[in-house]
């Protein structure tokens, strides 16, 4: 009889501990459940989608338009990546690993703006996990080489011969106190015109006569969100990996967890360089002056399940556990964000119906990841006004089962 009950524990605790197990969608394939079959109220979740459909952004669909609208009043605006038309708001839940709702074309690989930049801070990441970079508060000039320009445009003289220069992005007085921390929580202030954008000019403040006087803060002090600056970060990755950051990010990173190939990662048309007698391109950190990724709602999903799993896939550690950790604590300079992009909860302010410990991966349109470890959620959101989210996310969350 003690036997048998022994036994009967141990299919207990087998039995529990199958069902707790976390489901990861293998490659070309997700699971779906009804909302009902999950305890969460279907009612609530239509009424969700529907609410996301009506607040879907006012912006023209062609985003060439809508970047002149939003930043045609900045100083060499223009944009100098690719670009594409986005389609109607779209959507997906998941709640515990699988699809509960989808809205949309999903399948559409479209411009993501900033969500570029939780990529970027990944691959950093995995340099620092691999050992190429070895602290987060070392200084970057010490790990740039002379970077070399790859010019393809023949010269006025017509000399077939490409014409290339070196740039030293790390090299200002100021920008040799910058250190890699500085540049994921953009709190670096890195002077300088990098790929024909200069740092001022990105969001510039109302005083113009102040653009290239100012005194600039310490390293550290001042938060201010500039693409400029993200993509010297890009550039410094870019140097210290020695080959592509789509490379590193498809092979480390998307493959691993089953996402599609047909995402894209660009950079500028001026934005290439020479490494090791290779050309290659830097990628852009968002989609302020074009570029950056392009990417279906079905891989921003998987990207935002491994992060709300903490980098880890299926008993695989894609990311480092503590990058994580790392990446989701508040800047001192601005408690609202943590490494680039994500943007966290802290106190509520973000999403008041959300809990504080929530994030989400942001990118201009608004296209957003939404992350939630307490109640085991993902959403992501695409074209939808930026101040509808907390409405959506209210319905969405009261849906759950308590």
């Amino acid at each position: 009889m003690k036997n048998q009950f022994v036994l009967l524990l141990l299919c207990i605790c087998f039995t529990t501990s199958a069902q707790v197990k976390n489901y990861y969608p293998p490659a070309g394939n997700w699971e779906r459940k009804t909302p009902i079959s999950l305890s969460v109220d279907s009612n609530l979740i239509n009424e969700a989608i529907q609410y996301a459909l009506k607040h879907e952004t006012k912006f023209p669909k062609n985003l060439m338009l809508t970047q002149a609208m939003q930043f045609g009043k900045e100083p060499f605006s223009d944009p100098i990546g690719p670009m594409a038309s986005r389609g109607p708001a779209a959507g997906i839940i998941v709640y515990k690993g699988y699809i509960i709702a989808e809205w949309g074309n999903l399948f559409s690989v479209e411009m993501v703006n900033s969500v570029t930049k939780s990529m970027l801070s990944t691959v950093v990441g995995l340099a620092v996990e691999k050992g190429l970079i070895r602290s987060i508060e070392d200084k970057v000039s010490n790990y740039i080489p002379p970077i070399e320009l790859a010019n393809t445009t023949p010269s006025i003289d017509h000399n077939p011969i490409t014409q290339t220069s070196f740039i030293y992005p790390f090299e200002t007085e100021h920008n040799r106190k910058i250190n890699w921390e500085h540049l994921l929580r953009q709190t670096s202030d890195w002077e300088g015109v990098l790929w024909g954008k200069p740092d001022w000019a990105d969001r510039p403040s109302d005083k113009s006569e102040e653009w290239t006087t100012r005194k600039r803060f310490e390293p550290g002090t001042v938060y201010k969100y500039n693409d400029t600056r993200v993509n010297a970060l890009a550039l410094a990755a870019t140097t210290v990996w020695r080959k592509p950051l789509p490379e590193v990010l498809r092979e480390q990173v998307m493959q691993p967890i089953g996402a599609s190939n047909t995402w894209a990662w660009t950079g500028y048309k001026n934005a290439w360089i020479i490494l090791d007698g290779k050309m290659i391109q830097s990628v852009s950190g968002g989609g302020h002056f074009g570029g950056g990724l392009f990417i279906n709602a079905y891989d921003m999903a998987r990207f935002g399940l491994l992060t709300l799993r903490k980098g880890n896939w299926n008993g695989k550690q894609i990311i480092s556990e503590n990058w994580i950790k790392k990446s989701t604590m508040p800047t001192s300079a601005n408690t609202g964000y943590g490494f680039m992009n994500y943007f966290l909860n802290t106190d509520k302010k973000m999403y008041p119906s959300a809990p504080a410990s929530s994030y989400a991966h942001i990118g201009n349109g608004t296209n957003a990841i939404y992350v939630d470890q307490e109640n085991d959620l993902v959403a992501v959101i695409k074209w939808m006004d930026d101040k509808s989210i907390d409405g959506f996310l209210k319905l969405v969350l009261t849906a759950l089962p308590k």
